[in-house]
């Protein structure tokens, strides 16, 4: 993958890197050290002075990760030279970790990326827990990980849960911070970050409901730890349903919870175009 841009003005190259093409400082660094900054073919420092018709190129290729490739059925939603987005499955990491090199999404994308010859890496721009599934959206290379973190993102995700709110649709603005060690749950708490999130009822049957959650902050496990200090915890949550959501959700095997992430709209940063990608994958009551 690379950038190119021709100059209609004279400057430093690193004030083109930064303006035109909206590189950050510190992936220009990165790049310059390895030759990967070219003007008109040529290796050039950052201070070189770029002339008008001159023809900047960008190697953004990317290193082999320290995770093997593996081949499995990947669920591709949607692929440009910059952004990939996929349906992740519940039960599977997002990335590999010490205790786990295998089995997760990072390492089916990499075998994607190989079977499809494309020397892209492992950006996540979205996570989501083990659990929980649906659209992940990731970035093929450092330069659009580094645009989209800038990017206002709109997630929506549906969720089943153990009753529900009284009105159709609502705000539910509450704080959250972490548990004491050595717990990893997060609990609502004064001393806790402001935590705000919307919701609209998209079904009733019986004891379940099925929600359309936004949240509007992006604090772990949010969505869990909300619906659950409202009273109508996730369906299959093992750490914050209630007990009577849990033996609920014991009765229908639902040993994970129910939360899809069902959509993504944003502005694309390099393409300037409207986006609203959606999971493929249905939560059904």
């Amino acid at each position: 993958m690379e950038l190119k841009h021709t100059a209609v003005r004279q400057g430093r190259l690193s004030s083109f890197l930064q303006e035109e093409l909206q590189m950050s400082t510190g992936l220009i660094n990165r790049l310059k050290w390895h030759g990967k900054i070219l003007v008109n073919g040529n290796p050039e420092h950052t201070d070189y002075q770029v002339q008008p018709a001159d023809v900047l190129t960008v190697l953004l290729d990317e290193n082999e990760p320290e995770y093997p490739a593996e081949d499995g059925s990947l669920t591709v939603l949607y692929e440009d030279d910059h952004l990939l987005a996929v349906d992740k499955p519940a039960g599977m990491l997002i990335h590999p970790s010490r205790s786990c090199n295998t089995g997760t999404l990072a390492n089916l994308v990499v075998g994607f990326y190989q079977k499809t010859g494309q020397k892209s890496a492992f950006h996540p721009i979205t996570r989501l827990d083990r659990d929980t599934f649906g659209i992940v959206l990731l970035a093929k290379n450092s330069h659009a990980h580094g645009l989209m973190q800038r990017t206002r993102l709109q997630k929506i995700y549906h969720a089943l849960t153990f009753g529900g709110p009284r009105q159709d649709s609502g705000t539910i603005d509450a704080p959250i911070g972490r548990k004491p060690l050595p717990s990893l749950l997060r609990e609502i708490s004064p001393e806790g970050k402001p935590s705000l999130t919307r919701f609209q009822v998209l079904e009733r049957k019986d004891y379940v409901c099925k929600l359309a959650l936004e949240p509007v902050t992006g604090r772990t496990h949010q969505l869990r730890v909300h619906c659950a200090h409202m009273g109508f915890p996730i369906l299959g949550d093992p750490q914050y349903g209630s007990e009577e959501s849990r033996a609920f959700s014991g009765i229908y095997n639902l040993e994970s919870q129910q939360l899809l992430a069902k959509s993504v709209e944003f502005i694309h940063p390099i393409l300037g175009s409207s986006m609203a990608l959606e999971s493929a994958m249905v939560l059904q009551l």
